[in-house]
């Protein structure tokens, strides 16, 4: 049984998805409102065409056979029914046009937040699971803003003129249509508790399946090399099974509602209709009235029913719009020191730029273990400083903390021109040049690649920065040359390669500070000394800060910091 205060906890919590989601209702208001006044005036045509009905078939049957009223009625009839089409059409292009800007404007919202959320908080959710948010979840409430909204208002109209023609002709005859909206209202509380149920659990199953499913792609070598296939394969089954469960749970609930639906509309519709014969039979009311009855008596009943509807529909797109506030309400990152670092940007040409760390305690969010503890460096320019130490001990930590991905929970680091200092943030990334683990080269061309960091690069900037870094031994010999296409993740490419074409592309970007994590793990002794050589010869001035498990590039260092158990650091060179 739900808990007191969980409904209310629960219709709490729908109301202020429903409350974040107007703000783009408002945004896009006269198109909405455009939207809702064709939808109306189509309703207002579908009624009109079922009164001058009711006026042809009493012409008709009438013995004076008024041949005027009867060519008016039956104009009315095809004019409203063929204006009706047109409504319809300009409804559906309408929709189509505002509907993919709403859509484009959500998912770029959703795209930029994602992007601008501080690394620790957004790194807790999948990817898989943040593209489903970004197109699945973008997409149901894009589709509210001009379909779900404006057929709310739209209904409401069909309900009210139903109403109104069927109270001018016979009040009695609204009891009988109206007959199945105690048990609508009644059972509103739980037919919305279940459908939220579903809702959540089908939109975080897809998330988990489009998360394995993306994972898996990604790590396909990896999965055949250590024949993985079977078992993965295994996996996903089982994920779209218990997908598969929840969408058959929610379709019984469905089929359960709708019969009880079923069985009271028809309930209705043939009390409706009884009432209907027995005023024919008493002489109150004419053949046509009695059609006209037929037709919005189902109408009103139809309209209330689809009032009722609506409520999956909203329960379906809070879901969603939660799921999307869910990210979008995550701090993000502002630039708040952008002025000043371009400031000293411009004082540290011919100077170089120092990175210091004093005193700096750190520790993830909901994580006992302190990674760094009181932990101090300094990296000038023109040195080369390495973090040493056993996985997981925090040498990638004190990275993130250089390039202002988190800050210190005590402590400070920064970055200083001579005597001006400004503290590490996002502002303060325009100092440094990045060479993360792993492959972390995007789809295209090698030249495309390297310019996203520099995209006024010519060729020969390319070409240099690749000398630099030793890969234009190997790429010269490419049959395209710096347009070849590297693939998703380097698949073309030796991991050796890749590793060569993200230090080119870091050498590209000629930041003041190189940061490179295992950056030459899987280059050979002689490669990594020629490229650490290049290194340091392209710019004297550069400070580079490394993170390695290799002895052999201690000797280029001028010094070593080694990252002891408790999160301290000792200088070992």
């Amino acid at each position: 049984m739900r808990k007191p205060g969980e409904y209310g906890a629960m219709f709490k919590s729908m109301g202020s998805e429903w409350k974040w989601l107007l703000k783009y209702v408002l945004r896009y208001k006269k198109e909405v409102l455009l939207y809702v006044v064709i939808g109306v005036f189509g309703i207002a045509m579908g009624l009109g065409s079922s009164v001058a009905s009711k006026y042809l078939i009493d012409a008709v049957i009438n013995p004076l056979k008024d041949s005027n009223t009867i060519a008016v009625s039956a104009a009315m009839v095809i004019g409203m029914a063929v204006l009706q089409i047109f409504v319809n059409s300009a409804t559906t292009r309408l929709g189509t046009v505002v509907g993919t800007r709403i859509n484009n404007e959500i998912r770029s919202n959703i795209y930029e937040t994602i992007v601008f959320s501080h690394w620790e908080e957004i790194n807790k959710y999948h990817s898989g699971d943040l593209i489903n948010r970004l197109e699945g979840d973008a997409n149901v409430v894009s589709n509210s803003i001009i379909s779900f909204i404006p057929s709310v208002f739209t209904r409401v109209a069909q309900f009210i003129g139903c109403l109104v023609i069927v109270l001018y002709y016979d009040p009695t005859m609204v009891i009988f249509a109206l007959m199945s909206a105690p048990f609508l209202l009644l059972s509103s509380r739980f037919t919305t508790k279940m459908m939220r149920k579903y809702s959540i659990e089908s939109r975080e199953m897809n998330g988990k399946i489009l998360s394995y499913g993306e994972e898996s792609m990604q790590n396909l070598q990896t999965l055949k090399a250590f024949d993985l296939t079977r078992k993965y394969t295994h996996n996903f089954r089982n994920l779209l099974e218990c997908y598969r469960k929840v969408k058959l749970d929610y379709d019984k609930f469905s089929i359960v509602l709708s019969i009880c639906m079923s069985i009271i509309g028809l309930i209705v519709s043939y009390t409706c209709y009884g009432w209907g014969v027995f005023r024919l039979w008493q002489d109150a009311i004419t053949y046509g009235t009695m059609t006209l009855f037929l037709q919005i008596s189902g109408s009103l009943t139809a309209s209330f029913s689809a009032l009722v509807s609506l409520v999956p529909g909203a329960i379906s797109i809070a879901t969603a719009a939660g799921r999307i506030m869910e990210v979008t309400t995550l701090s993000s990152e502002n630039d708040t020191d952008g002025p000043r670092a371009f400031e000293l940007l411009e004082k540290a040409k011919g100077k170089g730029v120092t990175v210091s760390a004093d005193n700096v305690t750190y520790s993830y969010k909901d994580a006992d273990k302190t990674v760094l503890n009181n932990a101090s460096f300094v990296a000038k320019p023109g040195e080369t400083i390495a973090f040493v130490g056993p996985s997981g001990e925090g040498k990638t930590t004190l990275l993130r903390l250089i390039l202002g991905l988190v800050e210190p929970c005590e402590g400070t680091v920064e970055m200083s021109v001579e005597d001006e200092n400004i503290k590490v943030s996002d502002s303060t990334r325009r100092f440094c040049s990045y060479v993360p683990q792993g492959s972390t080269v995007f789809s295209g061309t090698i030249a495309e690649n390297l310019r996203l960091v520099n995209e006024n690069a010519t060729d020969e900037d390319i070409e240099n920065a690749l000398k630099i870094a030793d890969a234009w031994s190997f790429v010269s010999k490419l049959p395209e040359g710096i347009n070849t296409v590297v693939g998703e993740r380097g698949v073309n490419f030796s991991e050796g390669q890749i590793q060569r074409i993200s230090i080119a592309r870091a050498v590209l970007r000629n930041a003041y500070v190189l940061v490179m994590d295992e950056a030459t793990s899987a280059l050979d002794t002689e490669t990594e000394s020629n490229v650490l050589k290049n290194l340091m010869a392209s710019d004297p001035l550069r400070t580079c800060i490394i993170t390695t498990h290799r002895p052999s590039m201690l000797q280029y260092c001028d010094r070593v910091y080694k990252i002891n158990e408790n999160g301290t650091l000792r200088v070992t060179k």
